[in-house]
Parts: structure tokens; sequence; C-alpha cells
């Protein structure tokens, strides 16, 4: 037979209105009260059943976590898993649950929140990244449920808790490391610039070289689908160009591993002839080879602030948004060769 609160309560010698107050965590119980219900409920092998308490409480207790659809075919990329660590160690804390949505398209992502809305599936919605123009946000604001988001919403979206990493500083700081090694021809391979991640560390990477008086040469940014798409030819491409780069900044680790494996099969090392800078810093990057140099953006806690702070909407609706900036740390490794004096050593 189940082990129900009534039993509980029994064993601990207190009310079953305590025992419910102590699940709760209600700051109305006393400590020693709470250590005896919970000690109880531990040897008796009590679950509180959360799914009932919602029900009976008009909420869910869960909260949904949309992540982007290139998602759908990336679970391979250890952002997700890292981020989604940081996630349940918040909701965890909290005693809330995940609803993840995993859909292949922009278009299923709309659907799927829309029927989480209004199915009152989740108290409130995550957002693992921030697309220009997003009709998600403008649905999300018209319905008023609590979300946050992981990245710097659109410049018309402003009044929205999100965190993020400052990318625009960060971006311009590591082109600005490469400049100080001596390079002058450096490449950017980034992802879809409907992502204001890739936005905003494009704009990092153009403000560091037009003040180093290096003109922008567009056929130095390349989409980094195209990496993954036509792989060699694409890198084939980039270093036959007249004045071709001496370092690359990529948007992620994966894709600098993809490139110095195509770099291998045309007989060039890095970084010997050409140096690469990445961000995410994955831990497979210190034991790749080279070991990659890399920017640590804090993805664990992106996804824990995150969590922390759409659990603080839900729960104090009338609090204001706010913005959260995480720091981001350059990780100096191999794969940066310096063929200047002026370069120096620093976080950004």
């Amino acid at each position: 037979m189940d082990v129900t609160i009534k039993d509980v309560a029994k064993e601990a010698k207190v009310a079953a209105s305590t025992v419910s107050r102590v699940i709760k965590d209600s700051p109305n119980i006393s400590e020693e009260t709470k250590r005896r219900v919970r000690e109880v409920m531990n040897r008796l092998g009590y679950y509180p059943n959360f799914q009932a308490q919602s029900l009976a409480g008009k909420n869910t207790r869960a909260i949904g976590v949309i992540l982007p659809n290139a998602a759908f075919h990336s679970f391979q990329n250890p952002f997700f898993s890292d981020v989604l660590l940081g996630i349940s160690m918040s909701a965890n804390k909290h005693k809330y649950g995940i609803y993840l949505s995993t859909s292949a398209s922009e278009e299923s992502i709309y659907e799927e929140v829309v029927r989480m809305v209004q199915g009152k599936r989740v108290d409130g919605i995550l957002l693992l990244y921030s697309r220009k123009n997003d009709k998600l946000l403008t649905y999300l604001n018209k319905v008023n449920i609590p979300f946050t988001v992981v990245g710097r919403p659109y410049e018309k979206e402003q009044q929205i808790t999100y965190v993020d990493n400052d990318n625009i500083q960060t971006s311009i700081d590591i082109t600005n490391y490469l400049i100080k090694a001596g390079h002058r021809s450096i490449a950017f391979i980034g992802g879809n610039q409907q992502f204001v991640v890739t936005a905003d560390r494009l704009k990092g990477y153009k403000k560091a070289i037009e003040k180093a008086g290096i003109p922008y040469d567009e056929r130095f940014v390349v989409n980094e689908q195209s990496v993954k798409e036509e792989g060699r030819a694409i890198i084939e491409k980039l270093i036959a160009l007249d004045n071709a780069p001496t370092a690359i900044i990529t948007q992620d680790d994966l894709i600098a591993f993809q490139i110095i494996s195509h770099l291998e099969s045309l007989d060039m090392s890095v970084p010997d002839d050409i140096s690469i800078i990445s961000f995410n810093n994955y831990f497979v990057s210190e034991h790749s080879r080279p070991p990659l140099t890399s920017v640590d953006i804090g993805i664990n806690q992106l996804g824990f602030e995150a969590t922390d702070s759409l659990i603080e909407l839900i729960e104090t609706p009338s609090i204001l948004p706010k913005r959260i900036t995480i720091p981001a740390r350059l990780v100096e490794r191999e794969s940066v060769k310096v063929i200047s004096v002026e370069c120096k050593r620093e976080e950004v």
C-alpha cells in the first residue's frame, strides 16, 4: 500500500496540514519540525504528488524549456547538455519539473509553445535562444505568461528578463587578442545572423578590425552551416583568397574541430599555418589536437540563472524585468600562433 500524507503525519506526530506546509517549505514551520517530518518522509518512502498539488493550486510547478529548431538535429552539441544541467539544478532546487520542447522547425516550436500555454502545462517558459523578429516572443508577451531568455533579446524587445554574456565586447576582445598576436587577416565563421548571438559577435568582430584599421572583407565572413554542408570546399575557398586569413574566429568549438580536420586534409596545420580561436570551451577542447583556445561562456551558469529568474517571475509576478550578464573568460591553449610581440595574456 502506498504511503500517504496521513501516514507521515501520524509517524511524525503532527497534523497532515503541517506535513503539507513542510513539503512547500513554508517559513511558518520551524526548522526542527521540517527536519523531523522530512526524516519520516525519507524513512517511510513518501514522495509528494506534485501533479495533484498543482491541479489543486491551479499551477503545474513545471517550466517549459524551448530549444532552437537546430537543436533537434544537434543534440550531440555539448552546449545543450551543459545548459540543461544548469536548468535542472535550479529547477530541482525549487522543486519544479521540466517540460522540454525539441520541435524541428520554427513554426512547430511556436505551435508547441501555444499548446503548452493554452493547455496550462507549464507555469513559465524558458527560451534557449534569441531570434530577430521572433513571433514567439510577441505571443508570450501577449498572453502574459512568465518567461525568460538565454540570450539578449532583439532591440525592439528589451522589456524582457534575460541572461547572456556581453557577446559584442567578448568578440571585440578576442579579435583584439588575435590582432595583438600580429594577425591582420582574420576570418569569422558564425551561425545564422537571425540569431542575436551571432549578430552581436559579428558586430564585435567588425568593431575590432575597423578600429585597428583593417578593412572589412565580407569574403572573410562564412556561415557555419556552409562548413557543415560543404566542408572542405568552403575552407579551400577561404584559404585561396588573396591575403588569405592567418586566423579564424569560430562560433563554436565543434565547428573549430571540423575546420582543423579539413585543414589537415589540405596539408595545413594549426597553429603553424593558421590560428583558430573559438567559443564555448567544451571539455573535449582541452584534449583536441592542438588543444583549442576558446572562450568559456559559463554555459551551466547561463541555464541556472535563467531558470532562477524564471521561477522568481512565476512566484513574484510584480518583479521588474532584469538583465544578468555572465562573465566570459578566454582559456588560452595552443591553437593561436603569436606572429608579433604585441600579444598579451588577458581575460575577456
